[in-house]
């Protein structure tokens, strides 16, 4: 009997999953976005060095992307529901804890090292569990459960100012992750279709004739359910190899635009609550964006990895038309432009992960490539910003996001080629053998 993990349902229960994957992209990924708004405040009551003080999200992020090989083969080893719900532990207890403030190296701890590990136990095994369950339908479900984070993002903001004018950043943290332990509540939800797999192994157990019985062990052990190991050959696999890669390119661009938007905007002259509305310009195209990717790559015209592409290039088209701007109104389009596309790409960039190394292996593949792709993510900024202090110009910092895009979506054109010349040598193997009757006639007297 065949596996549900090699049928997935596409729907029912799993947009249960997807709403509860929605929900944990918003208290993971949204508050990690919106973290900045405890930087000065932080600073001030430890009278810090800013340097000294961007560690705090430093350390949650490469703990977030460090983690994520960790929460993968956790979930391989027992089940999705189990990981998001240590997660959502983890998470609370770095904000709880970080409420104490005792010094920074505390705060390096606690909202760092425990904040960073419980949003990569949430976050990974929510979006890979979302795959499990979904298909045809995989690119929607993606997409909207992505949508999480850019509409969590949108509200958090002034929802954190408001707490922290109101209860001091340290009553802020303690309540922000009273709210992250809603993430367990998510897991719960979150039921593993391996539970039906081994009902219906049992069913079959009792079905089949004593003769059969190394059949039905071979079939079971075949079931992608049981594949109780983490694959760390994946990277010996020269698709995913080519994914990876673009995916470090990728990481290197996607970092820097935020980072440079708004001292951009200052030295055009732009005022500073212009200037703020701009984030919220990138949060709700970047959620629109995200929704109609998924819609469109459900209708299944393009293939995912053709998709991606055609986002990759237009991103990088964006980021270098953006510094031409020289006023407010051409700013506020371009980046619009800008997190319009950002938002298609992040949309089908996991379910083209899915389809590249198989859903057997797409636990293993998330965590690695995760994993792999943080080094584009830590070498990004600073070269960006070296190439902005040469410059003399903020506009360099986009112009070198640009040029890696297009680079990264060499190597996407590269993995299309490669995938296409594996399934063209695949169909030429299974082809039927020709008669070798000299005549069609007698091969049809044959066939009678």
């Amino acid at each position: 009997m065949q596996a549900k993990d090699s049928n997935p349902p596409d729907g029912g229960y799993g947009w249960v999953v997807v709403v509860a994957a929605f929900m944990v992209m918003g208290l993971t990924a949204a508050v990690l976005k919106t973290f900045g708004l405890f930087f000065v405040e932080i600073q001030q009551h430890f009278d810090e060095l800013a340097s000294t003080t961007s560690w705090i999200t430093s350390v949650t992020i490469a703990i977030f992307h460090l983690g994520a090989p960790v929460a993968s083969s956790l979930c391989v080893r027992y089940t999705h529901r189990a990981v998001v719900i240590t997660g959502g532990l983890l998470a609370f207890s770095g904000m709880a804890l970080g409420f104490l403030g005792l010094n920074m190296v505390w705060m390096y701890a606690t909202t760092g090292f425990l904040q960073g590990l419980g949003i990569s136990f949430s976050w990974t095994p929510a979006i890979s569990i979302v795959s499990h369950y979904f298909s045809k339908k995989r690119a929607l479900a993606n997409a909207i459960a992505s949508a999480g984070e850019c509409a969590f993002a949108f509200t958090f903001g002034p929802f954190f100012q408001w707490l922290i004018s109101q209860y001091g950043w340290k009553g802020a943290l303690l309540i922000i992750g009273g709210i992250q332990l809603n993430i367990c509540v998510c897991g719960i939800l979150m039921r593993p279709l391996a539970s039906s797999c081994l009902l219906e192994a049992s069913h079959s157990e009792i079905e089949t004739p004593p003769g059969n019985g190394a059949s039905r062990i071979d079939k079971e052990d075949k079931s992608p359910v049981t594949h109780k190991a983490f694959n760390w050959m994946l990277v010996r696999q020269p698709e995913f190899v080519l994914y990876a890669i673009f995916g470090i390119l990728a990481a290197m661009s996607f970092f820097v635009p935020p980072l440079f938007l708004v001292p951009l905007s200052y030295s055009l002259g732009i005022d500073e609550s212009w200037t703020a509305s701009l984030l919220s310009i990138l949060a709700v195209v970047d959620f629109a964006g995200r929704l109609l990717c998924g819609w469109y790559a459900n209708l299944h015209v393009t293939k995912t990895v053709h998709l991606l592409t055609m986002t990759i290039t237009l991103i990088s088209t964006s980021l270098m038309l953006l510094p031409l701007a020289n006023n407010y109104l051409s700013l506020a389009i371009f980046t619009g432009f800008y997190g319009f596309f950002f938002g298609t790409t992040v949309a089908v960039h996991i379910t083209v992960l899915a389809d590249v190394v198989g859903m057997p292996d797409f636990d293993s593949a998330l965590g690695l490539f995760m994993l792999i792709r943080s080094t584009g993510g830590f070498v990004g900024p600073p070269l960006a910003g070296v190439i902005v202090d040469m410059a003399g110009d903020y506009r360099a910092g986009f112009y070198m996001a640009g040029a890696t895009l297009v680079l990264s979506a060499g190597f996407l054109v590269t993995l299309d080629q490669l995938q296409q010349r594996r399934e063209r040598g695949s169909q030429t193997n299974t082809k039927p053998e020709q008669s070798t009757l000299p005549y069609p006639s007698l091969h049809l007297l044959k066939l009678q």
